[in-house]
């Protein structure tokens, strides 16, 4: 299906982005006024992991639900797209941890799980008293070689333990990228804890330091997350309305079978690009912004960039469901303050995270439920992908049961997958981006990489990756 105002576009150059997901869609908002673009989706519908359905009668998020307000993409693109005074901050932003079959806070202050002060990770228990003892130890313990990129676990167990790791960074470094401590690259994914490990002897004394910068230099910051009032589709529907009233066309069902080069257009001498349809004649144009999944990506660009297509193909995913599940009110005895709790991998539960739905969001009472989300998934781990609904629902449901002492059943739940899904940022994952662009500007020059296979998986991330792409093509 293609959608298209009435508006004549510019004529030139032309530009068609494939991937009608945030990144795709916040690219063709950046070039709108500079091309004739078009925007292909495989789908039949615009926004990738950005959906919003509904559960007892209140809109629910499939996908992501809030996203980084401290910095500046998302947060500009919405204010520019007319959706400033419907940014709205969750209500409660404190985070627990079920662990040793009890939920526990997590202890602040922190930065993405390392603790700044050890006194609050003993009064929590979540790490013991010898834990705490082997993280008091990084105060002292000489400096780390430089070992180049390496892992979440190769730093963090070796400054301050295993504990400290397992039940504390893991748990959200882990679970805000579905992977584990040994299978993630510290500085692609928790660039504030690498840098702190490089600028001082003691982790704990570096971040303690940056800390303080930070709050002597600036004022109060604002939230951390923001989301959007009556659903985070809001953002797709109002980038779908403004490409539209700008000329831009958005194909949806309409899947891309190669990308590969042609001949220039006559009298031009820049090499052109020829996107070939599943369905449909060839589009030839000046440039691609190639939006799709590295794995995706790496089939699209195996024939004409095989290079590319490599290392593309050499950047593992995890998948994850979501299970959406609405209970009684008084099915819910233990009181819910705080956003949610994460699960350490090491306890080996199904569920790796609970989102507290109606207490991070108290206009969805409305309903009259309490809804909970629960996430399952992770790399290495594809117990939840291999469960149909009804039994993933029943294991979901058996474990908040637990951790929450819940009175009840659900009373209705809706469940979502997402395979292939989080891009690993393995150790090593920045200089593969650095030769799969290297290899790319040499083999098909004119096509532009963007998305959360790259430089971070979050929508503020994707928006600047599309931002950066959308300059390549101004300037190339």
């Amino acid at each position: 299906m293609s959608e298209a105002s009435t508006t004549s576009p510019a004529a030139v150059p032309e530009v068609v982005v494939v991937g009608g997901g945030i990144t795709g869609l916040a690219a063709a908002w950046f070039l709108r006024r500079d091309a004739r673009v078009t925007v292909l989706e495989a789908e039949e519908r615009l926004g990738g992991k950005i959906r919003t359905e509904t559960l007892g009668g209140v809109p629910v998020e499939a996908g992501p639900d809030t996203f980084l307000a401290r910095e500046p993409e998302a947060v500009d693109l919405c204010r520019q797209l007319g959706l400033g005074d419907a940014l709205v901050a969750p209500a409660n932003n404190k985070a627990w941890v079920w662990s040793r079959r009890k939920l526990r806070r997590l202890p602040e202050p922190h930065v993405l799980g390392v603790p700044l002060e050890l006194r609050p990770v003993l009064r929590s228990g979540l790490v013991s008293g010898p834990g705490v003892a082997r993280a008091a130890l990084d105060l002292v313990l000489p400096r780390q070689r430089d070992g180049g990129d390496r892992s979440v676990a190769d730093v963090i167990g070796n400054r301050l333990g295993t504990e400290v790791l397992d039940r504390l960074v893991e748990p959200l470094v882990g679970g805000i990228n579905a992977g584990t401590a040994t299978g993630l690259s510290l500085a692609s994914t928790a660039p504030p804890l690498a840098r702190a490990a490089t600028t001082s002897r003691s982790l704990l004394l570096s971040l303690r330091r940056a800390r303080r910068l930070a709050t002597d230099a600036t004022p109060p910051p604002g939230p951390l997350f923001l989301g959007l009032a009556g659903g985070m589709e809001r953002l797709v529907a109002a980038l779908r309305e403004s490409l539209l009233a700008a000329g831009v066309e958005l194909r949806t069902g309409t899947g891309v079978a190669c990308v590969e080069a042609t001949e220039p257009a006559a009298g031009a001498g820049r090499p052109r690009v020829r996107v070939v349809l599943q369905d449909g004649p060839p589009i030839d144009a000046d440039a691609v912004v190639l939006t799709a999944p590295a794995f995706a990506a790496a089939e699209l660009l195996a024939g004409s960039a095989p290079d590319t297509a490599a290392e593309l193909a050499d950047i593992e995913t995890a998948s994850v469901c979501v299970a959406t599940l609405a209970y009684p009110v008084d099915a819910v005895r233990t009181y819910l303050d705080g956003a949610g709790f994460l699960v350490p991998r090491v306890d080996g539960r199904l569920v790796t995270a609970c989102t507290w739905t109606t207490s991070k969001w108290p206009e969805l009472r409305r309903g009259g439920h309490v809804l909970l989300r629960g996430s399952a998934g992770r790399a290495g781990d594809t117990r939840a992908m291999q469960l149909d609904d009804d039994a993933l629902v029943a294991r979901v449901a058996d474990e908040l049961r637990e951790a929450l002492t819940l009175a009840a059943d659900p009373m209705s739940a809706r469940v979502d997958r997402w395979p292939r899904a989080f891009p690993q940022y393995q150790p090593g994952h920045a200089a593969r981006v650095a030769r799969i662009e290297a290899a790319l500007a040499r083999e098909l020059p004119a096509v532009h990489l963007a998305g959360a296979s790259y430089r971070g998986i979050g929508i503020a991330a994707c928006i600047r990756s599309a931002h950066t792409a959308a300059n390549q093509v101004r300037n190339p």
